[in-house]
């Protein structure tokens, strides 16, 4: 059950990482990566590692765009 609500969590953070490619819209990675960080955490309380997994892809997607863009220096 855990795995499944950490699966929809990165569900809903994708479209938020997915409006941050569009440049000058770059704020939005700053919100759309605390969502997996919250399904990582889900999903690693959880016996699958299929929820988390997929968090920590997003995550890491979206932190390699913000620092592209030079959000994280």
């Amino acid at each position: 059950m855990l795995n499944l609500l950490s699966i929809l969590i990165g569900l809903v953070a994708l479209p938020f990482l997915l409006f941050g490619f569009i440049p000058f819209l770059g704020w939005s990675l700053w919100f759309g990566l605390m969502i997996p960080i919250v399904g990582a955490v889900v999903g690693a309380l959880s016996s699958s590692n299929a929820g988390r997994n997929l968090n920590l892809v997003i995550l890491v997607i979206g932190a390699l765009r913000l620092m592209l863009g030079g959000g994280i220096i």
